[in-house]
């Protein structure tokens, strides 16, 4: 097979698994509805039993919808953090990225910088307040980590080291941890709870309304990486190499900077601070397709983002019971044993 029939193949592979997985998350739960009748309901169809349309169109469409538009936008952003940055462990989480846009929610909800703002504001958290809060509360979260973002940039100059530049990011996200733990200390304890819960990680409380505003932004920040694909290609060799081919490197820093703080800040708003797959998935794309191209590697992450993080969800849902496992608890038993993974060959390959 070629390498162009390869990738149509795997590309093609991974659109039936997520399509199959989403029917999966339509109908599993608490309430299992067959798979048949919820693709039915969905195309139009009133199921067998009328409940079955209110879980499907209320709960769990949503919630789906919004674990595919997360993974997506997570894979995406570790994908152009990595090539940026030129370091494999690159990712929202672990270079602070997404502490930032904790930090943006925790300021603007517990400080009261948003009028009427409060934890029933945070997208996610149930008995939600009005809609100009809770856009106020996401337009924080990607000012967070546009702010971290830009720091890391900006030591990322100085510093030549890819492991001294992954240190500093996770510098940079125990300072805003360390940050968000003080405005706890000085919230009520009804506030510390919601945002405790809301830290977990969730797809579930994102509503229809909601929903345009999480698409709008990871769109337009998919648009700004598919804008970046061959430059992001230049900038594998170093900056000085893309530089003589004529690729403006501010300009694109800026676009990257735009791009990966709304497609991680919007998500960690909206659902939480899901670790993980923003760094596990570029690295099983590069595998799964044997290139480094990132025409090809732009799609790859958004199919494959979206599918684990279908599964991650579908995984933290206890069969047959009401509770759900947290989301970050799924996220680093998929996440982990692929930074393992990664570590190891890179110490294997430097002692071959």
């Amino acid at each position: 097979m070629s390498a162009s029939g390869r990738t149509w193949f795997w590309l093609a592979a991974l659109a039936v698994m997520l399509a199959g997985l989403f029917c999966l998350g339509l109908a599993s739960g608490s309430v299992t509805i067959p798979v048949g009748q919820a693709v039915a309901s969905l195309l139009g169809h009133p199921a067998a039993n009328p409940v079955w349309d209110r879980i499907l169109w209320q709960i769990r469409l949503p919630r789906c919808l919004t674990a595919v538009l997360a993974g997506s936008a997570l894979a995406l952003s570790g994908l152009e953090m990595q090539t940026l940055f030129r370091n494999p462990l690159a990712g929202p989480y672990s270079m602070g990225i997404s502490s930032g846009a904790t930090l943006g929610v925790a300021l603007a909800v517990f400080t009261g910088a948003l009028a009427g703002a409060g934890l029933r504001d945070i997208p996610g958290v149930p008995a939600l307040g009005g809609m100009g809060a809770q856009l106020g509360v996401a337009g924080s979260a990607v000012a967070g980590a546009a702010l971290v973002m830009l720091l890391v940039l900006a030591v990322a100059r100085r510093v030549q080291s890819n492991s001294t530049l992954l240190i500093l990011g996770l510098m940079f996200g125990q300072l805003t941890g360390a940050l968000v733990s003080v405005l706890q200390a000085f919230s009520g304890a009804e506030q510390i709870r919601a945002f405790t819960f809301w830290g977990f990680g969730s797809y579930a409380g994102v509503t229809w309304a909601q929903l345009p505003v999480l698409t709008c932004a990871v769109l337009a920040g998919v648009a700004m990486a598919a804008a970046c694909a061959k430059p992001l290609n230049a900038l594998l060799l170093g900056w000085t190499y893309a530089r003589s081919l004529g690729v403006p490197i501010q300009a694109l820093r800026g676009l990257l900077l735009a791009s990966t703080s709304l497609l991680a800040g919007a998500v960690t708003a909206f659902c939480g601070p899901v670790a993980f797959l923003g760094l596990a998935v570029p690295h099983l794309c590069r595998g799964l397709f044997r290139t480094a191209d990132h025409r090809v590697l732009i799609p790859a992450c958004l199919l494959l983002g979206a599918s684990m993080s279908l599964a991650s969800d579908l995984a933290s849902r206890l069969p047959g019971g009401d509770r759900t496992l947290p989301l970050n608890a799924v996220t680093a038993l998929v996440g982990a044993p692929v930074v393992i993974w990664v570590l190891l060959r890179r110490r294997a390959a430097r002692d071959e």
